[in-house]
């Protein structure tokens, strides 16, 4: 089975080629492509990781993410549509293509979209595009929206947060309470593997999240055990905190209200459509899983 993957070169697509060329039943066939790219090539499947990455920084242009994350996902999408050789297409979306925010509630597939930032508005246009324009019996589609993802090679906030804690600083934020979703890059590629290898698992949507939420305290827990260190825990009035935030704003501190926001807020991901469609368990759970990505952060 020949599998075109688009976006080799990133996090999620590095992992995947690597995982997919371990099992013989696939060959693999990395594949870069840009928003002037001529499409003229053919496979049995396709797996769309190409895009956009969400910046924080809010220094990329809307045009940017719009021309990415839609305009060539649209695009690629209509090459699969006419590749008479092709029967799948995978597109690897985000769970912010629902909501920026989770709101105290666990998002599930059919959760209304709440969607503000640009990065999660190309992504859910890109979505109802395809679902706009969904072929026959002969060809299967799939948009997968996993949640925070992370393992080896992973330089996301994980990252940061795992430096924070080598140096020795307290973690002040201790007091917020919280629920947040991750996903093992691992869990991600098995999902792939699963899709592509058969039929069994119905076409649609799916968010994608290891089973076990964990809060921020218990996950600095895990880096501190890892460096074989006790947790240095502040419970800081979480009222202050937000005052020196409001302050952070103003004069572009690290600490702002947006960081503050990401850092504390619980953002859930219902994963039981997945689960009961793959009818057996991930093959990490989520506490393994963030315990291999700390590992590989220390030999860094």
């Amino acid at each position: 089975m020949n599998v075109l993957i688009t976006g080799p070169s990133g996090f999620v697509g590095k992992n995947l080629v690597e995982y997919l060329s371990g099992d013989p039943q696939f060959s693999v066939v990395p594949q870069s492509i840009r928003s002037s790219s001529i499409f003229d090539f053919s496979a049995d499947c396709y797996v769309h990781l190409a895009g956009k990455a969400h910046d924080i920084s809010n220094k990329s242009a809307n045009e940017e993410y719009m021309l990415v994350n839609y305009e060539l996902t649209r695009a690629l999408y209509d090459h699969f549509l006419v590749d008479e050789h092709a029967n799948c297409f995978v597109f690897v979306s985000s769970i912010k293509a629902v909501a920026d925010t989770a709101n105290n509630i666990a998002i599930k597939e059919e959760t209304e979209a709440a969607v503000e930032t640009i990065y999660g508005i190309s992504k859910r246009k890109a979505e109802d595009y395809i679902m706009s324009n969904l072929p026959g019996p002969s060809k299967r589609v799939y948009i997968l929206r996993p949640c925070m993802i992370h393992g080896p090679g992973n330089k996301g906030n994980l990252n940061l947060l795992f430096k924070m804690i080598k140096t020795g600083i307290p973690y002040p934020l201790a007091a917020f309470h919280n629920e947040r979703s991750f996903l093992s890059i691992e869990n991600l590629c098995f999902v792939i593997r699963e899709i592509l290898s058969s039929d069994r698992i119905a076409p649609g949507i799916y968010n994608l999240s290891d089973d076990t939420p964990l809060s921020t305290n218990e996950v600095i827990n895990i880096i501190s055990s890892e460096l074989g260190r006790k947790p240095r825990l502040m419970a800081v009035n979480p009222g202050l905190i937000k005052v020196v935030a409001k302050i952070g704003d103003y004069f572009r501190l690290p600490l702002n209200s947006k960081r503050l926001q990401k850092l504390t807020e619980s953002y859930v991901v219902d994963n039981t459509k997945i689960r009961k469609a793959l009818g057996r368990p991930f093959p990490v759970n989520a506490l393994e899983g963030l315990r291999r990505t700390i590992r590989s952060f220390r030999k860094n």
